[in-house]
């Protein structure tokens, strides 16, 4: 798999850009917020990407970030969504935004997106809704992305779980526990700082 292409911009537009290498010119599908977020042509880029097969064609993907790359990909796990809708999705919404109306099933949110009704909303919160893959932040140790997880999928919110396991994991790193007691330790606190705070 091509993970991303590294080159110089020759041109773009809101659904495509162009990107030379090594003598060969790209030509890639993207959301009108990566072709945004793109230099102009003439300046080098990086753009990650996604090669799409299907029976009759082959259709190169690209993201202005893996967060956004990742969320494609989740979309595509959503009965009647396919990449072009999955574009319209990310170019209606950052990757941020779409994580906060999914934490909160803000149906209106995701509906706001052109295109996107309020039962295929429906449908991508019912998917996946606790069931995102994107990858922790570099900051956040795998430990606390899992407890995360497990909160999210309890019912709280994403943004809240997440500062309630950090100041949790604070307080534990210095009492010297073990890998395992310090989990659950960091998992328990933050349910109760959580359940609090309702």
């Amino acid at each position: 798999m091509i993970n991303s292409i590294t080159g110089v911009m020759t041109g773009k537009d809101t659904e495509y850009v162009y990107l030379e290498n090594g003598g060969i010119e790209w030509s890639v599908r993207v959301s009108a917020r990566t072709a945004h977020a793109l230099p102009p042509s003439g300046r080098e880029a990086r753009i990650f990407t996604y090669l799409h097969h299907r029976e009759d064609q082959m259709a190169l993907y690209g993201f202005s970030s893996v967060e956004e790359r990742y969320l494609f990909l989740d979309l595509l796990r959503v009965g009647g969504i396919g990449p072009k809708q999955a574009l319209r999705i990310l170019s209606g919404m950052s990757v941020d935004e779409f994580v906060t109306s999914l934490d909160a099933d803000d149906v209106d949110g995701l509906s706001r997106v052109p295109g996107l009704g309020k039962k295929t909303a429906q449908k991508i919160i019912l998917t996946l809704r606790g069931r995102l893959s994107l990858p922790p932040d570099e900051e956040t140790p795998a430990q606390n992305a899992e407890i995360v997880a497990a909160l999210v999928e309890m019912g709280f919110d994403r943004q809240t779980g997440t500062k309630a396991v950090e100041r949790a994991a604070s307080d534990v790193r210095d009492e010297g526990l073990r890998d395992e007691e310090a989990e659950k330790e960091i998992f328990r606190r933050a349910i109760v700082s959580l359940s609090s705070n309702q």
